[in-house]
C-alpha cells in the first residue's frame, strides 16, 4: 500500500497556495529534476508535492510540471519556473 494521504482541509485553497518549482515540456528532463531534487535531502516535505502531465492533446505539447504546496504561514516567493 501506498503512503498514507494528507487530510484534505490541508490543500484547502484558504490554506495555502500552489508554488511551481520546475515546468518542462521535456519528460527526461523532469525525471532529471527530480531525482536531483530526492538526491538533494530531507529538506521537501513529498507529502505536499504535486506532480502533474497537462497533456496537450494535437494543439499543444504535454506538460510535466512539479508544484509544492505552501501555507499561508509562510512567506509568499515568486515561481522559478521555466
Amino acid at each position: 500500500m501506498g503512503e498514507p494521504r494528507p487530510p484534505a482541509g490541508r490543500f484547502a485553497p484558504e490554506a495555502g497556495h500552489w508554488s511551481v518549482l520546475f515546468e518542462t515540456q521535456d519528460a527526461s528532463e523532469h525525471r532529471a529534476y527530480v531525482r536531483r531534487l530526492r538526491a538533494e535531502g530531507p529538506g521537501i516535505d513529498w507529502s505536499a508535492v504535486r506532480m502533474e502531465t497537462l497533456c496537450g492533446r494535437l494543439k499543444q505539447p504535454t506538460t510535466y510540471r512539479l508544484s509544492l504546496f505552501v501555507p499561508n504561514s509562510w512567506p509568499r516567493r515568486e515561481s522559478g519556473a521555466r
